[in-house]
């Protein structure tokens, strides 16, 4: 079985050993693309960009550094390491990547978690009592999504969709959806039938 290689960051603001000083959150931003770049130029396989809601990181919107990468970019998959699907609407998510897809001529990638860290739960508004279960919802919610169109789906979480056109679509029909390790970092299939089954091994990405 093969396997890949590749790079992820958070968009840690830590202080440069070299120099000791912190980076702004503008001159992080820029060097995450320089990184992602980078990393194409050098044949690695997968670029990944973590999500964290908290001032000493600046990976608080994913998606958007990935469609900036998409860009500047030409042959590397671009994905999230990972997207806090429990925090999220999966609607929303499936609408970002899908667009990510279609800039990157059908690069996306999800890897999906429920956050080893939590602040985004009490940010948008979610019980932490609910954290298992948010996951389950939503997971299946977004496999949905990438499944059928249009979609119908009810659950406890958000408002139910009834014939929901959820669109863009990706480039090549489908996006890879992973689920992400366990805190203690073990390997887990992809969540997801009807794709290759490919072994990824992503960092601090939930529970």
């Amino acid at each position: 079985m093969s396997f890949e290689i590749g790079i992820m960051t958070f968009g840690e603001l830590t202080e440069d050993p070299a120099t000791g000083r912190l980076p702004s959150p503008r001159q992080r931003v820029r060097e995450t693309i320089e990184q992602a770049q980078l990393a194409d130029q050098v044949g690695l396989d997968v670029f990944g960009v973590g999500e964290h809601h908290r001032s000493d990181f600046v990976g608080s919107a994913p998606s958007i550094l990935l469609a900036a990468a998409a860009e500047r970019t030409e042959r590397i998959r671009l994905t999230s390491a990972v997207t806090v699907l429990s925090s999220e609407d999966p609607v929303r998510v499936w609408e970002q990547f899908a667009t990510i897809d279609l800039l990157s001529a059908g690069r996306a990638e999800i890897i999906a978690g429920r956050g080893s860290y939590t602040e985004s739960f009490p940010l948008f508004g979610y019980d932490l009592n609910d954290y298992a279960e948010l996951f389950r919802e939503k997971l299946g919610l977004l496999l949905a999504i990438r499944d059928r169109n249009p979609l119908t789906w009810r659950g406890r979480f958000r408002p139910p969709l009834y014939e929901a056109d959820v669109a863009p679509r990706a480039d090549g029909g489908t996006i890879p959806i992973w689920v992400g390790g366990s805190a203690g970092h073990r390997r887990r299939r992809s969540a997801p039938a009807g794709s290759a089954c490919r072994w990824r091994w992503p960092c601090c990405s939930g529970r």
